[in-house]
């Protein structure tokens, strides 16, 4: 059934006159929970083909990318600590939500992208994210006139099959403790993610044709790849990230990880070393041209994207060999 629904979902999107939409979202759903049932495909699926995964365009593919070209018109702005956002709608009536820093325009956005196209390609549900160097948007006061170029940022699109019920729980929820769950943590710490808090992830009801999927997906993934959710270049990134450390040993057991994270609790003295081994092998299996794809679809020059590959390369390895004899 999930592979039917996900056929019908992916179809590239009929195209209609623009729509008068809601100048608002519903605030935020608090935190949530799923009967334990849910399948274990709710939070991951093996990939059927890993090696031809198109990690420039992503799983949702161009067709349901933001035209960099079309104006796009302002619904609301959204704001957030050290960031800033907008919603807008494109010429074609689709919603998107756009998240830019504050003081350095789009710096979060590029590692959000970057990270998702990864997650998806290794199984891992994401929604319809991409990145756009810059963008014209009319405010509506005056049309035309107002029409103002600014810096670009992740667009995030507003998909009808997919409701946003709110967040999940790291700690609750049923997949604690199963070899996805625990190497979707070790994928992130292996990105230096940081910001691990509930309120990042979110919880999607996916319906379809009369059919009920629950997509348990971590969305706000910015705070990652040398990003701290402050100004400074992709350089500055690149270079906290080359600094930074993944794993830090064994101890009782588990996998000690370096990361500094205000959130140790759901990492430290709880994952094992084959569930590193378990992530490690899947993001082994990209391809150099693939992470290159990746890094192209945040928008990072070649240079900068190659110092990034050279250390997640790094990890991996250390992922794939940690708690043989000779240790991490």
């Amino acid at each position: 059934m999930l592979t039917a629904v996900r056929v019908l979902l992916f179809r590239p999107p009929v195209l209609a006159p623009a729509l008068a939409l809601a100048a608002f979202l519903p605030t935020r759903q608090p935190i949530v929970s799923w009967p334990s049932e849910d399948p274990l495909d709710s939070i991951w699926e093996e990939p059927v083909d890993l090696p031809s995964a198109n990690l420039f365009d992503g799983p949702w593919g161009s067709d349901r990318a933001p035209d960099p070209d079309a104006p796009f018109t302002l619904l609301r702005a959204t704001a957030g600590r050290n960031r800033a956002g907008v919603l807008v709608t494109d010429p074609y009536g689709r919603e998107w939500d756009v998240r830019a820093s504050m003081r350095d325009a789009g710096a979060d956005a590029p590692a959000e992208v970057v990270v998702s196209r990864v997650l998806s390609a290794v199984g891992y549900h994401q929604p319809p994210v991409y990145f756009l160097p810059s963008f014209t948007v009319d405010d509506g006061q005056s049309s035309g006139a107002s029409a103002r170029t600014h810096p670009g940022g992740r667009f995030r699109l507003h998909t009808p099959p997919l409701k946003d019920m709110g967040s999940w729980s790291w700690r609750r929820n049923p997949f604690v403790g199963t070899q996805p769950h625990q190497g979707l943590l070790a994928i992130l710490l292996l990105f230096d993610s940081t910001d691990l808090k509930d309120s990042n992830n979110a919880l999607y009801r996916l319906s379809l044709e009369g059919e009920v999927e629950h997509w348990y997906v971590v969305r706000d993934l910015g705070t990652a790849l040398g990003h701290r959710g402050r100004s400074g270049s992709r350089d500055d990134d690149a270079a906290r990230y080359e600094q930074s450390r993944f794993i830090a040993g064994l101890k009782n057991g588990f996998v000690e990880f370096a990361n500094r994270s205000a959130h140790p609790e759901l990492f430290q003295q709880c994952i094992r070393p084959d569930d590193v081994r378990w992530a490690g092998g899947r993001l082994a299996q990209l391809s150099d041209r693939q992470w290159h794809d990746a890094f192209r679809a945040g928008g990072y020059v070649a240079d900068v994207a190659d110092r990034f590959i050279r250390k997640i390369r790094l990890n991996i390895e250390d992922a794939q060999h940690v708690g043989a004899a000779e240790g991490p």
